[in-house]
């Protein structure tokens, strides 16, 4: 079971993820792709990364910009599991 990161921790560790921000017991990125039907592509990569790490980010899509949202909801924020997916979503192609 994962356990909940201290404030410290995620801090240190957002310095090797690029653009995500520490908010409210989470870790969010916007992500601007070119279109609209571009950034419905990328959800679904994210998608399938998601059932197959088997953590889920919520998505708020915006037209042509996606914002990720992770947490790890059975600790009440954010996890190990968060910063690793995090970094995997960051080595997909946008």
């Amino acid at each position: 079971m994962p356990t909940k990161l201290s404030n410290q921790e995620i801090q240190n560790q957002l310095g090797s993820l690029e653009d995500w921000r520490f908010i409210e017991n989470a870790i969010h990125k916007t992500f601007t792709l070119s279109t609209f039907p571009n950034a419905i592509e990328f959800v679904r990569k994210v998608a399938d990364l998601a059932e197959t790490e088997r953590h889920h980010p919520d998505f708020l899509i915006q037209y042509n910009k996606v914002t990720l949202t992770l947490s790890t909801h059975s600790v009440g924020g954010v996890s190990e599991k968060d910063m690793e997916m995090a970094g995997k979503i960051d080595g997909l192609d946008g």
